[in-house]
């Protein structure tokens, strides 16, 4: 064995020793694990004017009430937002990030205005352009990160906080990351599936939904681009306690640069117990589209969702990913939203069948999660049980999934961070860890084993 190996194996070793912490200590010490309070609500760690996740209903004796999922945004019901969008046939999520970025609702003269400048600031200049062409990676979470953290050499004024500023990089990350996104996905398939190389620029006539589609694949239906505007929509805020939006928030509480701060969320964001778990839902359909014989079949259905949930398939974890979430409890209005538009778009690219296996799976697996498990928790889809459906509906290739997850969302990680430094007497986020090691006495080198 080679030194650098030996050693690794014997650091390893004696981490793991000294990582372990008996698991009654959390109790004994009302330690919150995860942030987390007893019935499994978060802990209440800030304050907030710009997003609202409702899921339950608190009793005066400290019980919860399971009730419809509602998600505001400064105040308006998504769903309100949503339905005046598709009824009026327009795109909407440069409103939605108008609103989030200011706090109103803008006129029609605002949000033109608006629009035309996140379109101009859409191009890449040459010298940002070359550096995301030369970056090398397999993973475009990690080329977007490492672009993000790139502007910072090219902003004059990095490390301002004056709102004027902060204002103007949240827009500046707004256009950016879409061409980013794009043009690494094509960097990717060019260098590792040896397919022809395309960089296509904005166009001034797109809407922000529009010109993602353009940029990635040239050619979209009108349904496909309406259906990412809703996608992005969604996904652009979900109030201050999710991990990427309080990552964003606890680094921006130190003072750091704008772009420090949203590489973090965007780390954060990575992870497949946040923003990944639309690719193992994608993951788990595929499964089950392949071992499921008969799709119309719900004991077949619920044999395999049960061989899941005892680890003995799938991947091993004994979890049916898209069910259930933190906050959420009789319904995600996210995924009941998006429902809707997945089941237009599957029949617009004749794949109901495969939608309605969807549907199955989602009534299936709550059944079969109280059954193994009992009702200790009341379960809903979450918004992500559907995007990966509608994003491969889509043509967009799985691993720009959570890319795009951080396309919509940097809007509402730009509100939370101008909120947080805009704070009277803000203060560093610093919560507390006790420390349960013993005292030790110090022992001179030469008499250690």
């Amino acid at each position: 064995m080679e030194l650098r190996d030996y050693l690794i194996e014997k650091l390893s070793a004696e981490m793991m020793e000294s990582s372990g912490i008996d698991n009654s200590l959390f109790k004994k010490y009302d330690v919150k694990r995860g942030l987390r309070n007893e019935d499994g609500t978060g802990v209440l760690v800030g304050l907030t004017n710009i997003g609202n996740v409702v899921g339950y209903q608190r009793n005066e004796d400290g019980s919860l009430t399971p009730i419809e999922g509602k998600l505001f945004l400064r105040g308006y019901e998504v769903a309100d937002l949503v339905d005046a969008i598709l009824r009026e046939n327009r795109f909407g999520f440069e409103e939605v990030a108008y609103l989030l970025l200011s706090g109103r609702l803008p006129g029609r003269g605002d949000l033109d205005m608006f629009c035309k400048v996140i379109k101009e600031n859409m191009p890449l200049k040459k010298n940002t352009l070359l550096h995301i062409i030369e970056m090398e990676g397999h993973n475009i979470m990690n080329i977007l990160a490492r672009s993000v953290l790139e502007f910072y050499t090219f902003d004059r004024n990095p490390d301002d906080t004056s709102k004027e500023n902060l204002m103007s990089q949240s827009i500046l990350l707004m256009s950016k990351i879409p061409t980013i996104i794009a043009y690494a996905y094509n960097m990717l398939r060019h260098g590792e599936m040896g397919r022809s190389l395309h960089i296509r620029h904005p166009q001034k006539n797109l809407s922000f939904a529009e010109n993602f589609l353009f940029m990635l694949k040239g050619g979209f239906t009108p349904l496909e681009a309406k259906t990412l505007d809703l996608l992005l929509i969604l996904h652009s805020e979900h109030g201050g306690g999710n991990n990427s939006t309080f990552t964003v928030r606890v680094t921006s509480s130190t003072g750091s640069d704008t772009y420090s701060s949203i590489a973090a969320g965007i780390g954060s964001l990575k992870g497949p117990k946040h923003g990944g778990a639309n690719i193992k839902v994608s993951e788990m359909l595929d499964y089950l589209k392949s071992t499921v014989k008969d799709w119309k079949d719900e004991d077949l259905i619920a044999q395999r969702l049960e061989g899941i949930l005892r680890g003995e398939e799938l991947d091993g974890q004994g979890l049916i990913y898209g069910i259930g979430h933190a906050v959420y409890t009789l319904s995600d209005p996210r995924a009941v939203l998006l429902k809707k538009m997945a089941a237009k778009l599957a029949a617009e690219k004749g794949r109901l069948d495969e939608y309605e296996f969807l549907e199955r799976i989602e009534k299936v697996a709550k059944e079969t999660i109280y059954k193994v498990k009992g009702h200790v928790k009341t379960l809903c889809a979450n918004v992500d049980f559907y995007s990966g459906f509608v994003y491969d509906l889509i043509g967009i290739p799985q691993d720009i999934y959570t890319p795009l997850f951080a396309m919509a969302r940097v809007v509402g990680w730009c509100a939370h961070r101008n909120e947080e430094l805009n704070f009277e007497g803000r203060r560093i986020i610093r919560p507390a860890y006790r420390c349960v090691t013993d005292e030790k006495t110090y022992v001179q080198i030469s008499a250690r084993g």
